[in-house]
């Protein structure tokens, strides 16, 4: 999956869209991809699953109020992606 995908689903993200951004980031396997998984369900409200994709991307869950915080964070993350 490329970047500017990524970048369209925290683009939805931001927006509150978090069905449109679930579309994108369950279709790429990577460890990005799985911390976004993972910002889509606390969206969404399903902590539960949130911890999981949370725990596939090796990162510590912060918690619902968190989310902002997470997706500027993944945001950088994916400018400085090879």
């Amino acid at each position: 999956m490329s970047a500017s995908d990524l970048a369209k689903a925290l683009d939805h993200l931001v927006a509150g869209e978090w069905q449109r951004a679930h579309e994108i980031v369950q279709a790429d396997k990577s460890a990005l991809a799985a911390w976004m998984h993972g910002i889509v369900h606390t969206i969404e409200g399903d902590l539960d699953n949130a911890q999981y994709w949370y725990r596939k991307a090796d990162r510590e869950f912060p918690g619902a109020g968190a989310v902002p915080q997470e997706i500027a964070a993944a945001r950088e993350r994916l400018q400085h992606r090879d």
